[in-house]
């Protein structure tokens, strides 16, 4: 229902969109690293519009400030004592537009709120609200006047989407659209967020065979050692592959994880967790062509039990 939703804007990128579902289910954060135009804004608008709960969105630029995103104290004479103001941080699904414009010093104030959903300033924790979705996007192409984000905040992502061009029929139906007026602000919610968080602990008791979670394990080891790999996935990785792989059974019905789970949300949840190494650089491989080749040589279970 909610994909479908979703879709009535976002034309032509099913598996986007899934995926995109997937990270809502798994409450894990997503980052949408594109080319300009190709809808990585409008692909969030539709996430936060499809949940009835409350979404902020915050425009990254190099004079953002860490208290724009998790709020400061501030004194009030009437009350004559400091009061916190809660910043753009604190709602249900928070959109961080062109986050690579943001300064490290702005980025790292996400780090905390992501990991650990909750923020401290002056020494107290203020938790933001649940359930609680980062949806980042920026571009890879204009480097002018951005700052890379670190591998500890990339780590912090459960997936990394690519959209990709859409094909000649679907861009003409985008197009129609536009002029039609069809927006994300168009979109109704779908989902209440009862539902939502009923949705997020029932894809956390899905069925999981040992199998399973040793298929994900292996792959995530595999990419430790691949000789194109400076650093590979760390442990967060193999959490993270079931973590999506949990939720992204649910968009297909099921309570339970399949091989071809795993082997569906492996690119996005892999890429963004591998170091090349120096020569793999020069020799322009990319992270893609290794999670590939991790596929193709670890052995998958051939059947999982059902439940």
């Amino acid at each position: 229902m909610i994909a479908d939703n979703i879709q009535s804007v976002m034309r032509g990128k099913p598996n986007v969109v899934r995926l995109a579902v997937a990270a809502l289910f798994a409450e894990g954060h997503l980052l949408v690293e594109d080319v300009p135009g190709v809808g990585k804004t409008t692909l969030a608008r539709c996430v936060a519009a499809s949940v009835s709960g409350r979404w902020n969105r915050i425009q990254f630029t190099p004079d953002l400030l860490p208290g724009d995103i998790t709020g400061v104290m501030v004194y009030h004479q009437g009350a004559e004592r400091f009061q916190f103001h809660p910043g753009g941080i604190f709602a249900n699904v928070v959109l961080a537009d062109e986050i690579n414009r943001g300064t490290p010093k702005t980025q790292s104030a996400l780090l905390e709120v992501m990991a650990e959903r909750k923020v401290t300033v002056d020494s107290v924790s203020h938790d933001v609200p649940r359930p609680f979705l980062v949806v980042a996007t920026q571009n890879p192409i204009e480097l002018e006047g951005t700052y890379r984000l670190p591998e500890a905040q990339l780590d912090r992502f459960l997936m990394r989407l690519e959209i990709g061009y859409p094909d000649h029929d679907d861009e003409v139906r985008v197009v129609l659209g536009d002029c039609a007026g069809v927006s994300p602000d168009e979109l109704p919610a779908v989902l209440g967020l009862g539902d939502l968080q009923q949705v997020i602990a029932e894809v956390r008791r899905s069925h999981l065979a040992p199998e399973i979670v040793s298929y994900a394990v292996r792959l995530v080891e595999a990419s430790r050692t691949h000789p194109a790999v400076r650093y590979g996935a760390s442990p967060r990785g193999s959490i993270a592959l079931i973590r999506a792989a949990q939720a992204f059974a649910a968009t297909h019905g099921r309570n339970y994880v399949i091989p071809d789970d795993v082997k569906d949300v492996a690119h996005p949840v892999l890429r963004h967790r591998l170091v090349l190494t120096p020569d793999a650089e020069l020799n322009q491989q990319q992270a893609s062509q290794v999670v590939d080749e991790l596929l193709i040589h670890t052995a998958a279970p051939t059947a999982a039990p059902r439940r």
